[in-house]
Protein backbone atom coordinates (compact mmCIF):
# COMPACT_ATOMS: atom_id res chain seq x y z
CA UNK A 1 0.00 0.00 0.00
CA UNK A 2 0.94 3.34 -0.97
CA UNK A 3 1.95 5.65 1.93
CA UNK A 4 -0.64 8.74 1.96
CA UNK A 5 0.11 12.55 2.90
CA UNK A 6 -1.10 13.89 5.81
CA UNK A 7 -0.76 17.14 7.75
CA UNK A 8 1.32 17.54 10.43
CA UNK A 9 1.67 20.40 13.11
CA UNK A 10 5.31 21.24 13.88
CA UNK A 11 5.77 23.58 17.24
CA UNK A 12 8.74 26.65 16.87
CA UNK A 13 9.31 29.20 18.51
CA UNK A 14 6.55 31.94 18.66
CA UNK A 15 7.28 34.57 16.28
CA UNK A 16 9.41 32.24 14.02
CA UNK A 17 6.58 30.32 12.17
CA UNK A 18 7.76 32.50 8.95
CA UNK A 19 11.27 31.51 9.57
CA UNK A 20 11.00 28.39 10.02
CA UNK A 21 9.29 27.91 6.98
CA UNK A 22 11.58 29.11 5.07
CA UNK A 23 14.79 26.78 6.37
CA UNK A 24 12.70 24.02 6.17
CA UNK A 25 11.56 24.67 2.66
CA UNK A 26 15.28 25.09 2.04
CA UNK A 27 16.39 22.27 3.61
CA UNK A 28 13.66 20.27 1.44
CA UNK A 29 15.33 21.13 -1.85
CA UNK A 30 18.79 20.68 -0.56
CA UNK A 31 18.62 17.10 1.20
CA UNK A 32 16.33 16.25 -1.92
CA UNK A 33 12.83 15.40 -0.17
CA UNK A 34 10.58 16.85 -2.38
CA UNK A 35 9.60 13.05 -2.33
CA UNK A 36 8.45 13.33 0.79
CA UNK A 37 7.64 16.62 1.84
CA UNK A 38 5.31 18.61 -0.12
CA UNK A 39 4.11 21.68 1.39
CA UNK A 40 4.75 23.74 4.44
CA UNK A 41 1.95 26.65 5.15
CA UNK A 42 2.02 29.10 8.47
CA UNK A 43 -1.80 30.01 8.37
CA UNK A 44 -2.57 34.09 8.80
CA UNK A 45 -5.26 36.13 8.24
CA UNK A 46 -6.10 39.94 7.38
CA UNK A 47 -7.66 41.79 10.59
CA UNK A 48 -8.59 45.89 10.25
CA UNK A 49 -7.52 47.67 13.35
CA UNK A 50 -9.22 50.90 14.45
CA UNK A 51 -7.01 53.39 15.78
CA UNK A 52 -7.40 55.56 18.50
CA UNK A 53 -7.84 58.40 16.26
CA UNK A 54 -10.60 56.81 13.93
CA UNK A 55 -8.38 55.23 11.17
CA UNK A 56 -8.16 51.72 9.96
CA UNK A 57 -5.01 49.95 9.33
CA UNK A 58 -4.91 46.15 8.25
CA UNK A 59 -2.72 43.71 9.68
CA UNK A 60 -1.58 40.10 8.88
CA UNK A 61 -2.05 37.89 12.13
CA UNK A 62 -1.02 34.62 12.52
CA UNK A 63 -3.86 32.19 12.86
CA UNK A 64 -1.50 29.60 15.19
CA UNK A 65 1.08 31.17 16.94
CA UNK A 66 4.01 28.81 17.50
CA UNK A 67 2.81 26.12 14.83
CA UNK A 68 3.77 25.13 11.64
CA UNK A 69 1.64 22.95 9.15
CA UNK A 70 3.74 20.34 7.33
CA UNK A 71 2.32 18.17 4.71
CA UNK A 72 4.45 14.79 3.98
CA UNK A 73 4.19 11.01 4.45
CA UNK A 74 5.36 10.05 7.78
CA UNK A 75 9.05 8.53 7.27
CA UNK A 76 12.08 8.06 9.28
CA UNK A 77 14.11 10.59 6.51
CA UNK A 78 11.08 13.04 6.43
CA UNK A 79 10.10 12.90 10.25
CA UNK A 80 14.13 13.60 11.02
CA UNK A 81 14.45 16.39 8.38
CA UNK A 82 11.39 18.37 9.51
CA UNK A 83 12.00 17.66 13.79
CA UNK A 84 16.05 18.70 13.74
CA UNK A 85 15.36 21.88 11.27
CA UNK A 86 16.44 24.90 13.61
CA UNK A 87 13.96 26.47 16.12
CA UNK A 88 11.53 23.87 15.71
CA UNK A 89 10.82 21.92 19.42
CA UNK A 90 8.73 19.43 18.06
CA UNK A 91 5.27 17.58 16.55
CA UNK A 92 2.19 18.55 18.36
CA UNK A 93 0.68 14.91 19.45
CA UNK A 94 4.27 13.43 19.70
CA UNK A 95 5.75 12.99 23.22
CA UNK A 96 9.33 13.28 22.46
CA UNK A 97 11.70 10.42 22.59
CA UNK A 98 11.57 9.83 18.98
CA UNK A 99 7.89 8.76 18.81
CA UNK A 100 5.75 9.27 15.93
CA UNK A 101 3.98 12.31 15.70
CA UNK A 102 -0.18 12.20 15.32
CA UNK A 103 -1.73 13.27 12.05
CA UNK A 104 -4.60 15.91 11.49
CA UNK A 105 -7.81 14.59 10.46
CA UNK A 106 -8.32 15.69 6.85
CA UNK A 107 -11.56 17.55 7.65
CA UNK A 108 -9.66 19.34 10.50
CA UNK A 109 -7.10 20.69 7.95
CA UNK A 110 -9.66 20.93 5.08
CA UNK A 111 -11.58 24.06 7.06
CA UNK A 112 -8.23 25.34 8.28
CA UNK A 113 -7.39 25.44 4.15
CA UNK A 114 -11.02 26.72 3.18
CA UNK A 115 -10.31 30.00 5.88
CA UNK A 116 -7.07 30.56 4.25
CA UNK A 117 -7.99 30.20 0.58
CA UNK A 118 -5.53 27.70 0.09
CA UNK A 119 -8.23 25.63 -1.02
CA UNK A 120 -11.98 26.04 -2.07
CA UNK A 121 -14.76 24.81 -0.46
CA UNK A 122 -16.58 22.38 -3.19
CA UNK A 123 -20.43 23.90 -4.15
CA UNK A 124 -22.09 20.87 -4.89
CA UNK A 125 -23.67 22.71 -7.56
CA UNK A 126 -23.65 20.35 -10.16
CA UNK A 127 -26.61 18.23 -8.08
CA UNK A 128 -29.07 21.04 -8.64
CA UNK A 129 -32.03 20.10 -10.31
CA UNK A 130 -30.32 16.31 -11.11
CA UNK A 131 -32.12 13.01 -10.52
CA UNK A 132 -30.07 11.41 -7.27
CA UNK A 133 -30.80 8.27 -5.73
CA UNK A 134 -30.35 8.37 -1.69
CA UNK A 135 -27.72 5.62 -0.87
CA UNK A 136 -27.79 5.81 3.10
CA UNK A 137 -29.61 7.15 5.82
CA UNK A 138 -33.22 7.22 6.57
CA UNK A 139 -34.33 7.23 2.63
CA UNK A 140 -32.28 4.89 1.42
CA UNK A 141 -33.09 3.49 -1.94
CA UNK A 142 -35.24 6.22 -2.88
CA UNK A 143 -35.34 7.93 -6.11
CA UNK A 144 -35.36 12.27 -6.22
CA UNK A 145 -34.80 15.42 -7.77
CA UNK A 146 -32.06 17.89 -5.78
CA UNK A 147 -33.61 21.34 -5.37
CA UNK A 148 -31.45 23.19 -3.39
CA UNK A 149 -28.09 22.54 -2.11
CA UNK A 150 -26.14 23.98 1.46
CA UNK A 151 -22.43 23.55 0.97
CA UNK A 152 -21.74 24.62 4.34
CA UNK A 153 -23.61 22.29 5.59
CA UNK A 154 -23.21 19.44 3.09
CA UNK A 155 -26.97 19.10 3.05
CA UNK A 156 -29.53 18.89 -0.08
CA UNK A 157 -32.86 19.27 -0.52
CA UNK A 158 -34.21 16.14 -2.48
CA UNK A 159 -37.51 15.92 -3.49
CA UNK A 160 -38.76 12.16 -3.81
CA UNK A 161 -42.37 11.03 -4.05
CA UNK A 162 -44.16 10.02 -1.03
CA UNK A 163 -48.07 8.98 -1.35
CA UNK A 164 -47.86 10.15 -4.96
CA UNK A 165 -46.81 14.08 -4.26
CA UNK A 166 -43.49 15.20 -4.09
CA UNK A 167 -41.93 15.93 -0.35
CA UNK A 168 -38.78 17.50 0.13
CA UNK A 169 -36.41 15.74 2.26
CA UNK A 170 -32.98 17.14 3.78
CA UNK A 171 -30.32 14.64 3.12
CA UNK A 172 -26.54 14.65 3.43
CA UNK A 173 -24.80 15.04 0.24
CA UNK A 174 -22.25 12.23 0.72
CA UNK A 175 -25.60 9.92 0.85
CA UNK A 176 -26.69 10.94 -3.07
CA UNK A 177 -25.66 9.35 -6.24
CA UNK A 178 -26.56 11.07 -9.54
CA UNK A 179 -28.50 8.78 -11.60
CA UNK A 180 -27.51 9.27 -15.61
Amino acid sequence: MAERKRWYIVQTYSGQENSVKKDLLRRIDSMGMNDLIFEVIVPEETIVETKADGTEKEKIKQMFPGYVFVQMIDKEDSWFVVRNTPKVTGFLGSSGGGTKPVPLEDAEMDAILYKIGVKQKPTFEHYLNKEVEIISGTYNGQIGKVSQVNADQNIAIVEIQFFGRATPVEVEIESLKILI
